[in-house]
């Protein structure tokens, strides 16, 4: 039997861990001193208090490295296979720090995802498709689908991406002072702004019309999702062409661990391209 474990930076909610045939594995977070499992025991409602009423920023860490160990060596024990699906390791070291504690094991396979929220999504989506044959065929499916898949949101402000270090300073001058609306995604697993608007409406309007220039698979989700308020969002999502709607089966609100470096009211698309 094949087991999938994801870490939390997916956005996957508990809820849906089924629908993916998966198991989570929940990142910490502490804020306000006190230390919280992604999507487990921090409530989306209590983390906004504290992030925008009280101007907490909180910190991310790895995942209870004992437990998984303990877990993941059960599984291999009863003649199990088990993949483990990390946020990229650009930005984290949950990657780097599970590759190594699973080293000798030749039933545990890591993977570096060099994404995180939906796109780690459709990657399960590749696992899936694939989940029969053997480590060596997964792991060259995900690793081809991953240069395609395209996150493309653009954040109400940059102040949590540099203060967080998933975006360098330089970018967040020129966003800040200039007023521009930059379009952030991933680049190589990191966070990069890969253009620049005047003006919000500019900025929905290139997302809506990349799902075309880019040309959209249609045989994978587009993943709506945004941080606290889904206003724009909506907006968005009345930009785009009818024909990508059907595509849209889930609207991801996006869970703490990765809503502290994006901050509220970012929004945006992630979908699989052809190019």
């Amino acid at each position: 039997m094949l087991r999938v474990l994801v870490d939390s930076g997916s956005s996957i909610k508990s809820d849906e861990a089924g629908h993916y045939n998966i198991e989570l594995i929940p990142l910490k977070i502490l804020l306000d001193e006190v230390e919280y499992q992604d999507g487990v025991d921090l409530p989306l409602d209590l983390f906004y208090d504290k992030l925008i009423n009280e101007k907490l920023f909180p910190k991310t860490s790895l995942p209870n490295l004992g437990e998984l160990e303990e877990k993941v060596s059960a599984y291999t024990n009863a003649g199990d296979r088990v993949i483990i699906l990390t946020i990229s390791a650009e930005i984290s070291g949950s990657f780097n720090a599970i590759k190594l504690l699973f080293k000798d094991n030749q039933n545990v396979l890591v993977l570096d995802s060099r994404m995180a929220v939906g796109g780690m999504r459709l990657i399960v989506d590749e696992i899936n498709r694939y989940r029969d044959q053997e480590f060596e065929t997964i792991e060259k499916k995900v690793n081809e689908i991953i240069p395609k898949i395209k996150i493309m949101a653009i954040p109400e402000t940059l102040e949590y991406l540099m203060r967080g270090g998933r975006l360098s300073k330089k970018d967040w001058l020129i966003g800040s002072l200039l007023k521009i609306k930059p379009i952030i995604g991933f680049i190589e697993g990191k966070v990069k702004v890969l253009t620049k608007k005047i003006g919000l409406k500019s900025g929905m309007s290139h997302i809506a019309s990349a799902l075309d220039e880019l040309e959209c698979d249609e045989n994978y989700e587009i993943i709506p999702s945004y941080t606290y308020t889904d206003e724009n969002l909506n907006k968005l999502i009345e930009m785009t062409d009818e024909k990508y709607k059907k595509q849209m089966r889930v609207r991801d609100n996006l869970d703490p661990a990765i809503a502290c470096h994006w901050g509220p009211g970012a929004f945006g698309y992630i979908f699989v391209s052809k190019k």
